[in-house]
């Protein structure tokens, strides 16, 4: 059973091994939502995530026979760097599986937090495939395998978030209105809210998941698990096709509501936690702080906690995440615009069609053969959202056919 005693039992083992992070109070979002918000910022943790602790309690907590035999697990990401980490600390084998699309430099960390005590096997094209491998494996060698989420040692672990959570707003006398965490296989969500619901159970804890990834609220509909048929891997951290049964039931017991942010929402959290506090913050780990605007007139007076999960965040993936957020800002648009063929019809674009602040910012003819008449893919930066409405009027003008491929999700995966 997860419940106080185990994560308070969780805490102490953990002590040594993992950071406590700080719960700061953040100016710039408590004037924004006129609420005192606090950050808690598990991005500092040592392998800069959360999942340092649920890894680190399930191997600790393992019989001295099974640690020394070694562990296995499965993951792509933060769960494999928190496993590599605690065996290299405790200097037992672990075995980790993972797919072959995974970038080299998340095979990187793993290598570096395990240094010579963790072995990497890149198996399958996807996760599902790697996690299945090493099950077999880990059955096969008769090792034990550490769940990412849907483990009670695991949940127990992450439970320790809250325990810290409340120590320092006891010690710094803050009452607590509510904690928003971030879900994703459910293990975070679910030591969170058992701890919180049998110390504090006035504090209203809210779920958050991407829009492209509500495992947990088809989990609520359904009555049960399912597996989601497509999901969006933007916030890969908590992309996560179907809960765990554990996870799912204490979710279902203790979370007062669940929230879906759409991913833009995340791309432009990422890069204003970057400008405005300095927060490198991968998109799972952005996404608490992106649920506030969804929840802005909830939240007005109240004390709220942002669960910070990660800062894992790729570097290459800026471009991807600026992107994102300008399209959904409403700032930069695509059209397939067909060009008359007679000169001068380019210069009539920019002259007649764009305002004296759009930028364009791509053009390309889509046609292979007679290039530099047709159809065109155009790429348009706007200064205000306002000067969409008269793009589109002078666009109507130049070419009533032209497509806005913004609205149109197929043709802009295609064509963008």
């Amino acid at each position: 059973m997860v419940n106080k005693e185990s994560i308070l039992y969780a805490n102490f083992v953990l002590k040594d091994l993992v950071t406590r992070t700080p719960l700061q109070q953040d100016r710039y979002l408590s004037e924004k939502y006129a609420a005192n918000i606090f950050l808690k910022r598990e991005d500092l943790q040592k392998v800069r995530s959360f999942k340092l602790r649920g890894a680190a309690f399930a191997i600790k907590n393992l019989p001295k026979e099974k640690l020394v035999n070694g562990v296995v697990c499965a993951s792509a990401g933060n769960h494999a760097q928190g496993v590599a980490y605690t065996c290299a600390e405790l200097e037992i084998p672990a075995y980790i599986f993972m797919p072959t699309t995974t970038p080299h430099q998340k095979i990187s960390q793993v290598e570096f937090f395990g240094a010579q005590h963790v072995e990497v096997i890149l198996i399958g094209d996807t996760f599902d495939q790697a996690a299945q491998a090493a099950k077999q494996f880990a059955y096969d060698q008769q090792k034990t395998f550490i769940d990412p989420f849907d483990d009670e040692d695991v949940i127990s672990g992450q439970g320790t978030v809250a325990l810290e959570i409340f120590e320092t707003a006891d010690e710094e006398e803050i009452e607590l209105d509510a904690i928003i965490t971030p879900i994703g296989g459910g293990g975070l969500v679910a030591g969170i809210a058992a701890y919180t619901k049998q110390t504090h159970p006035n504090v209203k804890i809210i779920g958050t998941e991407p829009l492209g990834a509500k495992s947990m609220q088809a989990a609520f509909e359904a009555g049960e698990p399912v597996s989601l048929a497509e999901i969006d891997k933007f916030a890969d951290g908590v992309a996560v096709q179907k809960v765990g049964e554990k996870t799912y039931k204490m979710a279902k017991q203790y979370v007062d509501e669940l929230v879906a942010v759409d991913e833009g929402q995340i791309a432009s959290t990422i890069i204003e936690l970057y400008t405005k506090q300095a927060i490198v913050a991968e998109p799972a780990g952005a996404l608490s702080v992106a649920t506030l605007e969804v929840i802005k007139d909830e939240i007005k007076g109240k004390a709220v906690v942002c669960i910070i999960s990660g800062g894992n965040n790729d570097i290459n993936r800026m471009n991807e995440i600026e992107e994102k957020s300008l399209i959904f800002e409403g700032l930069k648009h695509y059209f397939v615009v067909n060009f008359p063929q007679r000169p001068g019809a380019l210069r009539e674009l920019v002259s007649d069609v764009l305002g004296p602040n759009d930028d364009i910012t791509r053009f390309e003819y889509i046609k292979k053969t007679e290039r530099g008449k047709g159809p065109a893919l155009v790429g348009v930066l706007l200064k205000d959202t306002t000067d969409y409405a008269i793009l589109l009027d002078k666009l109507k003008v130049f070419d009533p056919k032209f497509i806005d491929l913004n609205k149109n999700e197929t043709l802009y995966s295609l064509l963008v």
